[in-house]
Protein backbone atom coordinates (compact mmCIF):
# COMPACT_ATOMS: atom_id res chain seq x y z
CA UNK A 1 0.00 0.00 0.00
CA UNK A 2 1.25 3.24 -1.33
CA UNK A 3 0.56 7.17 0.04
CA UNK A 4 -1.67 7.20 -3.52
CA UNK A 5 -3.29 4.49 -2.77
CA UNK A 6 -3.75 5.50 1.00
CA UNK A 7 -5.08 9.11 0.03
CA UNK A 8 -7.62 7.53 -2.23
CA UNK A 9 -9.07 5.55 0.72
CA UNK A 10 -9.02 8.34 2.62
CA UNK A 11 -11.87 10.04 0.27
CA UNK A 12 -14.14 6.91 0.91
CA UNK A 13 -17.79 7.13 1.93
CA UNK A 14 -17.14 7.08 5.70
CA UNK A 15 -19.40 3.87 5.87
CA UNK A 16 -17.06 2.11 3.08
CA UNK A 17 -13.85 2.87 4.34
CA UNK A 18 -14.94 1.51 7.89
CA UNK A 19 -15.99 -1.43 6.35
CA UNK A 20 -12.39 -1.92 4.71
CA UNK A 21 -10.62 -1.69 8.02
CA UNK A 22 -13.39 -3.68 9.95
CA UNK A 23 -12.48 -6.50 7.40
CA UNK A 24 -9.17 -6.57 7.86
CA UNK A 25 -9.24 -6.52 11.88
CA UNK A 26 -11.47 -9.60 11.77
CA UNK A 27 -9.32 -11.45 8.98
CA UNK A 28 -6.24 -10.88 11.54
CA UNK A 29 -7.31 -10.81 15.10
CA UNK A 30 -9.58 -12.50 17.00
CA UNK A 31 -12.70 -10.79 19.40
CA UNK A 32 -10.46 -9.79 22.33
CA UNK A 33 -9.49 -6.34 23.21
CA UNK A 34 -6.09 -6.49 25.21
CA UNK A 35 -6.27 -3.48 28.14
CA UNK A 36 -2.26 -1.88 29.73
CA UNK A 37 -2.21 0.54 31.90
CA UNK A 38 0.62 3.37 33.23
CA UNK A 39 2.12 4.49 36.00
CA UNK A 40 4.63 8.08 35.43
CA UNK A 41 6.86 6.74 37.71
CA UNK A 42 8.90 9.89 37.10
CA UNK A 43 6.78 13.34 35.96
CA UNK A 44 8.59 16.48 34.66
CA UNK A 45 11.83 18.04 34.42
CA UNK A 46 12.36 17.09 30.86
CA UNK A 47 15.35 18.67 29.06
CA UNK A 48 13.31 18.17 25.21
CA UNK A 49 11.24 20.92 24.04
CA UNK A 50 8.31 18.51 22.78
CA UNK A 51 5.41 21.40 21.88
CA UNK A 52 2.80 19.19 23.15
CA UNK A 53 4.24 17.82 26.40
CA UNK A 54 3.43 19.61 30.02
CA UNK A 55 6.37 17.62 31.01
CA UNK A 56 9.31 19.58 29.09
CA UNK A 57 11.06 22.05 31.07
CA UNK A 58 10.44 24.15 28.20
CA UNK A 59 6.93 24.65 28.57
CA UNK A 60 5.04 26.12 31.35
CA UNK A 61 1.95 23.83 32.06
CA UNK A 62 0.71 23.28 36.09
CA UNK A 63 1.55 19.85 36.84
CA UNK A 64 2.86 17.89 39.58
CA UNK A 65 6.44 17.24 39.18
CA UNK A 66 8.04 14.54 41.30
CA UNK A 67 11.04 12.00 41.61
CA UNK A 68 10.97 8.46 40.50
CA UNK A 69 8.56 6.93 42.82
CA UNK A 70 9.40 4.59 45.38
CA UNK A 71 9.35 0.41 44.64
CA UNK A 72 6.11 -0.08 46.51
CA UNK A 73 4.25 2.56 44.96
CA UNK A 74 4.78 1.30 41.55
CA UNK A 75 4.06 -2.29 42.76
CA UNK A 76 0.90 -1.11 44.38
CA UNK A 77 -0.31 0.10 41.09
CA UNK A 78 0.42 -2.77 38.83
CA UNK A 79 -1.46 -4.85 41.09
CA UNK A 80 -4.28 -2.71 40.98
CA UNK A 81 -4.14 -2.03 36.81
CA UNK A 82 -4.22 -5.84 36.89
CA UNK A 83 -7.40 -5.98 39.02
CA UNK A 84 -9.14 -3.53 36.72
CA UNK A 85 -8.83 -5.96 33.71
CA UNK A 86 -4.77 -4.80 32.30
CA UNK A 87 -2.82 -7.67 31.08
CA UNK A 88 0.03 -4.48 30.60
CA UNK A 89 1.58 -2.54 32.79
CA UNK A 90 3.96 0.18 31.65
CA UNK A 91 6.53 1.86 33.56
CA UNK A 92 6.96 5.29 32.28
CA UNK A 93 9.73 8.00 33.41
CA UNK A 94 10.45 11.37 31.75
CA UNK A 95 13.84 12.55 29.96
CA UNK A 96 15.30 12.28 27.28
CA UNK A 97 17.34 9.23 28.78
CA UNK A 98 17.14 7.62 31.99
CA UNK A 99 19.14 8.97 34.66
CA UNK A 100 22.31 6.79 36.01
CA UNK A 101 21.56 6.85 39.43
CA UNK A 102 17.84 6.17 38.34
CA UNK A 103 18.54 3.30 36.16
CA UNK A 104 19.14 0.16 38.72
CA UNK A 105 15.46 0.96 40.41
CA UNK A 106 13.90 1.13 37.23
CA UNK A 107 15.12 -2.05 36.26
CA UNK A 108 13.93 -3.36 40.05
CA UNK A 109 10.33 -1.91 38.77
CA UNK A 110 10.33 -3.57 35.61
CA UNK A 111 11.35 -6.80 37.52
CA UNK A 112 8.70 -6.86 40.34
CA UNK A 113 5.80 -6.45 37.57
CA UNK A 114 7.08 -9.17 35.66
CA UNK A 115 6.72 -11.28 38.89
CA UNK A 116 3.21 -10.47 39.21
CA UNK A 117 1.10 -13.38 37.84
CA UNK A 118 -0.92 -12.76 34.87
CA UNK A 119 1.24 -9.01 33.92
CA UNK A 120 3.46 -8.23 31.43
CA UNK A 121 6.18 -5.92 32.12
CA UNK A 122 6.63 -2.99 29.73
CA UNK A 123 8.45 0.08 30.22
CA UNK A 124 8.84 3.83 28.20
CA UNK A 125 12.07 4.98 29.19
CA UNK A 126 13.34 7.68 26.47
CA UNK A 127 16.35 7.47 24.26
CA UNK A 128 18.63 3.84 25.63
CA UNK A 129 21.83 2.77 24.43
CA UNK A 130 22.49 -0.96 23.83
CA UNK A 131 23.51 -2.10 27.23
CA UNK A 132 20.44 -0.37 28.78
CA UNK A 133 18.34 -2.29 26.22
CA UNK A 134 20.23 -5.82 27.38
CA UNK A 135 19.35 -4.63 31.24
CA UNK A 136 15.59 -3.86 30.70
CA UNK A 137 15.57 -7.29 28.01
CA UNK A 138 17.13 -9.44 31.46
CA UNK A 139 14.84 -7.50 34.11
CA UNK A 140 11.81 -8.65 31.78
CA UNK A 141 10.59 -6.08 29.81
CA UNK A 142 8.61 -7.55 27.04
CA UNK A 143 7.15 -4.32 25.00
CA UNK A 144 8.95 -0.85 25.05
CA UNK A 145 6.81 2.08 24.24
CA UNK A 146 8.87 4.41 21.92
CA UNK A 147 6.62 6.77 20.03
CA UNK A 148 7.54 8.43 16.61
CA UNK A 149 4.95 10.98 17.51
CA UNK A 150 4.32 12.39 14.41
CA UNK A 151 5.51 12.70 10.32
CA UNK A 152 9.31 12.82 9.29
CA UNK A 153 8.35 15.88 7.41
CA UNK A 154 6.98 17.66 10.42
CA UNK A 155 8.90 17.05 13.17
CA UNK A 156 10.70 19.18 13.38
CA UNK A 157 7.80 21.90 13.68
CA UNK A 158 7.00 20.00 17.14
CA UNK A 159 10.40 19.14 18.25
CA UNK A 160 14.27 20.20 17.68
CA UNK A 161 16.07 19.38 20.25
CA UNK A 162 16.30 15.79 19.34
CA UNK A 163 15.02 13.93 15.79
CA UNK A 164 13.03 11.71 14.44
CA UNK A 165 15.90 9.62 12.99
CA UNK A 166 16.55 9.46 16.79
CA UNK A 167 12.87 7.73 17.86
CA UNK A 168 13.35 5.06 15.50
CA UNK A 169 17.08 3.68 15.96
CA UNK A 170 15.61 3.74 19.85
CA UNK A 171 12.51 1.40 18.08
CA UNK A 172 14.90 -1.07 15.95
CA UNK A 173 17.48 -1.76 18.97
CA UNK A 174 15.27 -2.73 21.42
CA UNK A 175 13.55 -4.92 18.70
CA UNK A 176 17.43 -6.13 17.74
CA UNK A 177 17.23 -7.85 20.69
CA UNK A 178 13.58 -9.51 20.77
CA UNK A 179 11.68 -6.97 22.70
CA UNK A 180 8.59 -5.75 20.99
CA UNK A 181 7.83 -1.97 20.00
CA UNK A 182 4.73 -0.28 21.04
CA UNK A 183 5.20 2.92 18.69
CA UNK A 184 2.42 4.95 17.64
CA UNK A 185 1.35 9.02 17.11
CA UNK A 186 0.25 12.04 18.56
CA UNK A 187 -3.10 13.04 15.26
CA UNK A 188 -4.00 16.81 15.71
CA UNK A 189 -1.19 18.68 16.02
CA UNK A 190 -1.23 20.68 13.11
CA UNK A 191 -0.31 18.00 10.84
CA UNK A 192 -1.94 17.28 6.87
CA UNK A 193 -3.81 14.50 6.19
CA UNK A 194 -0.72 13.69 4.20
CA UNK A 195 1.50 13.15 6.94
CA UNK A 196 -0.97 11.14 8.53
CA UNK A 197 -0.51 8.94 6.00
CA UNK A 198 3.15 9.61 5.83
CA UNK A 199 3.25 8.67 9.61
CA UNK A 200 1.09 5.20 8.68
CA UNK A 201 3.85 4.23 6.28
CA UNK A 202 6.38 5.20 8.57
CA UNK A 203 5.11 2.49 11.23
CA UNK A 204 4.54 0.13 9.06
CA UNK A 205 8.31 0.05 7.94
CA UNK A 206 9.11 -0.25 11.85
CA UNK A 207 6.15 -3.26 12.24
CA UNK A 208 5.41 -2.41 15.93
CA UNK A 209 3.33 -4.56 18.06
CA UNK A 210 1.18 -2.08 19.23
CA UNK A 211 0.27 1.36 18.03
CA UNK A 212 -0.67 3.61 20.30
CA UNK A 213 -2.89 6.76 18.85
CA UNK A 214 -2.92 9.58 20.93
CA UNK A 215 -5.15 12.53 19.99
CA UNK A 216 -3.47 16.27 21.44
CA UNK A 217 -5.01 17.25 24.58
CA UNK A 218 -3.80 20.80 24.26
CA UNK A 219 -2.54 21.48 27.85
CA UNK A 220 -2.38 24.78 28.68
CA UNK A 221 0.81 26.40 29.16
CA UNK A 222 2.39 24.40 26.40
CA UNK A 223 3.00 25.62 22.79
CA UNK A 224 0.01 23.73 21.07
CA UNK A 225 -2.79 24.84 23.72
CA UNK A 226 -4.82 26.10 21.18
CA UNK A 227 -4.74 23.54 18.62
CA UNK A 228 -8.57 22.57 20.21
CA UNK A 229 -9.72 22.05 16.38
CA UNK A 230 -6.72 21.07 14.45
CA UNK A 231 -8.66 17.81 13.47
CA UNK A 232 -12.52 16.53 13.76
CA UNK A 233 -14.11 13.43 15.16
CA UNK A 234 -14.60 11.71 11.55
CA UNK A 235 -11.16 13.23 10.40
CA UNK A 236 -9.95 11.36 13.70
CA UNK A 237 -12.22 8.29 12.76
CA UNK A 238 -10.79 8.02 8.82
CA UNK A 239 -7.32 8.21 10.27
CA UNK A 240 -8.25 4.98 12.20
CA UNK A 241 -9.39 2.99 9.01
CA UNK A 242 -5.92 4.48 7.43
CA UNK A 243 -3.94 3.22 9.73
CA UNK A 244 -5.66 -0.26 10.38
CA UNK A 245 -5.41 -0.65 6.57
CA UNK A 246 -1.84 0.31 6.44
CA UNK A 247 -1.01 -1.73 9.41
CA UNK A 248 -3.05 -4.88 9.44
CA UNK A 249 -1.39 -6.84 11.98
CA UNK A 250 -0.66 -4.16 14.68
CA UNK A 251 -2.70 -3.73 17.77
CA UNK A 252 -4.16 -0.06 17.25
CA UNK A 253 -4.46 0.89 20.94
CA UNK A 254 -6.60 4.33 22.16
CA UNK A 255 -4.60 5.89 24.21
CA UNK A 256 -3.92 9.36 25.82
CA UNK A 257 -6.47 12.53 24.25
CA UNK A 258 -9.58 9.85 23.59
CA UNK A 259 -12.01 10.53 26.35
CA UNK A 260 -11.35 14.56 25.58
CA UNK A 261 -11.32 14.46 22.22
CA UNK A 262 -13.45 11.92 20.88
CA UNK A 263 -16.59 10.87 21.94
CA UNK A 264 -18.67 7.82 22.70
CA UNK A 265 -20.26 7.36 20.17
CA UNK A 266 -16.84 7.99 17.87
CA UNK A 267 -15.03 5.57 20.19
CA UNK A 268 -17.31 2.81 19.33
CA UNK A 269 -17.09 3.64 15.80
CA UNK A 270 -13.00 3.64 16.35
CA UNK A 271 -13.37 0.34 17.46
CA UNK A 272 -15.70 -1.08 14.75
CA UNK A 273 -13.03 -0.01 12.54
CA UNK A 274 -10.04 -1.45 14.09
CA UNK A 275 -9.35 -0.26 17.24
CA UNK A 276 -8.53 -3.83 19.44
CA UNK A 277 -6.30 -2.05 22.34
CA UNK A 278 -6.68 0.25 25.09
CA UNK A 279 -5.02 1.97 27.48
CA UNK A 280 -7.35 2.43 30.48
CA UNK A 281 -7.21 4.15 33.61
CA UNK A 282 -4.93 8.19 33.71
CA UNK A 283 -2.44 9.05 31.56
CA UNK A 284 0.95 10.47 31.90
CA UNK A 285 -0.60 13.95 32.87
CA UNK A 286 -4.09 13.68 32.62
CA UNK A 287 -7.18 11.95 33.00
CA UNK A 288 -8.27 9.06 31.72
CA UNK A 289 -11.35 6.72 31.57
CA UNK A 290 -12.70 4.38 33.95
CA UNK A 291 -12.38 0.99 33.64
CA UNK A 292 -15.73 -0.24 34.36
CA UNK A 293 -16.12 2.41 31.40
CA UNK A 294 -14.07 0.75 29.15
CA UNK A 295 -14.93 -2.38 29.71
CA UNK A 296 -18.74 -1.43 28.72
CA UNK A 297 -17.21 0.20 25.55
CA UNK A 298 -15.28 -2.88 24.52
CA UNK A 299 -18.76 -5.69 25.65
CA UNK A 300 -20.96 -3.01 23.45
CA UNK A 301 -19.15 -3.42 20.94
CA UNK A 302 -19.90 -7.75 21.42
CA UNK A 303 -16.07 -7.87 22.46
CA UNK A 304 -14.03 -9.86 25.21
CA UNK A 305 -11.44 -7.90 27.31
CA UNK A 306 -8.38 -10.07 26.36
CA UNK A 307 -7.17 -12.17 29.54
CA UNK A 308 -3.98 -12.29 28.87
Amino acid sequence: MNKEELLRLYNLPLEELIEKSSKITKENFNNEVEFCSIISAKTGKCKENCKYCAQSSHNSAKIHVHPLLPLEEVKKAAIDAKANGATRFCVVTSGTRPDKEDFPKILEMIKTVANIEGLHSCCSLGLLDEEQVKQIKEAGCERYNHNINTAESYYGEICTTHSFKDRVETVKLIQKYGIAACTGVIIGMGETREQRVEMALELAELNPKSVPINFLDPIEGTPLENMHSAIDEEEILRTICIFRIALPKSLLRYAGGRTTRFSQEYQKLGIKAGINALLVGNYLTTTGSTPMNDISLVEEQQLNVAKS
